[in-house]
């Protein structure tokens, strides 16, 4: 039983990857390290094996963290999270990360692997990334469980969103000459190793502050926000202009096709959708104390929707490479709906959540809504993995092809 629509196989074979990448960092520092670094790699490791280990090491980052702040404690005011040496570790990690995940291309450009697998799995654990690194860099923003957080997980995603509704329409992988996967990877990276030298707190301190403009006139007129606010409306002007940018792009690459340059705009609801439902069931009145967002439930809450995320914009990654109408429709809505509706009764009807009634019920329902969204996810990346390999004749994570005998061997490789 397969993912993809067998009339939409022979697409695969269409396929070839488009980029293009503006940053003057990228270009002038970081890819000559990667080219440099591609080369220690052996020919028989096969890309996704590389990218793979870079996801990796941030789920070890990111259990490191449960377990120094097992119940992600570090709320203002609150107790004590890890150690500060805990923050380096978080920054080499992420900068692994980003090194691994832009040599996968060069490796599978090196053994003759590129193709619609390696971009459906360097997308695929990009979108697990993006939520598991807005847990670290809020803890390590001291943000911990607030409002801050989630409208940091929803600027992330949406910026992840965009590219791929973008990538959708226009063919190509566009990142300018501020991008989340260079830029930003490097701020957070930079935020770590700010905090790992002095602690988390140090991000409590007024931004006018610490730079010593406060007693400037114009300036006494803005707000004198703490340093991680003022860093999440940073977030919040970067995800402006990217919106901006990614519907230029898009509405150039439909007049250049002679296609309608609105509709585009009506396949961004899946998201708002999608956000909508999660924020909803965060927002319900508090009843009996049942507040996720101050709860230890909050992280398992933030990693459900994120694996959902994953789901829904791996689906769009995979009409991008088979050229198959965009996906608008997520069944798991319906679970969260539940989820979210159940917990608004108190405002709606004015009477208590049937299945959140209680802060144990509400633990059960959470961690119920992880283990479907994992499940669900991982049935997806399973069988798309299935039907590309077996279609294709390749693994996934050795470089070995099908012959025409239909023997497995592994790529021979010329000096």
């Amino acid at each position: 039983m397969g993912y993809v629509p067998q009339a939409s196989l022979e697409n695969l074979k269409k396929y070839s990857y488009k980029g293009v990448d503006k940053s003057v960092i990228s270009r002038y520092v970081l890819n000559p390290f990667w080219t440099w670094f591609v080369t220690l790699w052996p020919l028989t490791v096969a890309p996704n094996t590389i990218t793979l280990m870079g996801l990796t090491i941030v789920f070890i980052n990111f259990f490191t963290m449960l377990y120094y702040d097992p119940l992600y404690l570090t709320v203002k005011g609150g107790a004590e999270g890890p150690p500060n040496w805990i923050y380096f570790t978080w920054a080499f990690g992420l900068f692994a990360y980003q090194s691994l995940d832009a040599i996968d291309g060069k490796q599978a450009r090196r053994t003759g692997m590129a193709g619609p697998l390696g971009e459906m799995f360097d997308h695929g654990c990009d979108a697990l990334n993006t939520t598991l690194e807005v847990v670290l860099a809020a803890h390590a923003l001291n943000l911990g469980r607030s409002w801050w957080t989630v409208a940091s997980q929803i600027a992330t995603l949406a910026n992840f969103y965009l590219t791929t509704w973008e990538e959708y329409h226009t063919g190509q992988l566009y990142l300018g000459h501020f991008s989340g996967p260079v830029e930003g990877i490097l701020m957070i990276v930079v935020i770590y190793l700010i905090s790992g030298f002095c602690g988390p707190s140090f991000w409590d301190q007024r931004l006018f502050t610490v730079t010593r403009l406060q007693h400037i006139p114009a300036v006494q007129k803005l707000p004198n926000l703490p340093l991680n606010e003022a860093f999440m409306v940073f977030g919040a002007l970067g995800l402006g202009f990217n919106i901006l940018s990614s519907y230029s792009n898009v509405r150039f690459a439909m007049k250049l096709a002679g296609k309608p340059r609105i509709r585009p705009l009506v396949l961004l609801l899946p998201f708002v959708v999608a956000a909508s439902l999660q924020i909803s069931w965060l927002a319900a009145p508090t009843y009996h104390n049942n507040d996720i967002i101050h709860s230890p439930n909050f992280v398992p809450f933030l990693c459900a929707w994120g694996l959902q995320f994953a789901h829904q914009v791996g689906r769009m990654i995979l009409a991008h490479v088979t050229n198959t109408p965009f996906p608008c429709w997520d069944w798991l809505w319906v679970w969260s709906a539940v989820g979210a509706l159940d917990a608004n009764l108190p405002h709606i009807l004015g009477r208590p959540p049937v299945i959140q009634a209680s802060m144990k019920n509400t633990t059960i329902f959470v961690w119920l809504t992880l283990i479907l969204s994992f499940l669900v996810y991982a049935r997806f990346v399973i069988l798309v993995i299935n039907d590309i390999t077996n279609y294709l004749g390749i693994a996934c994570f050795t470089v070995r092809k099908k012959g025409e005998d239909g023997v497995w061997r592994t790529k021979d490789f010329k000096a």
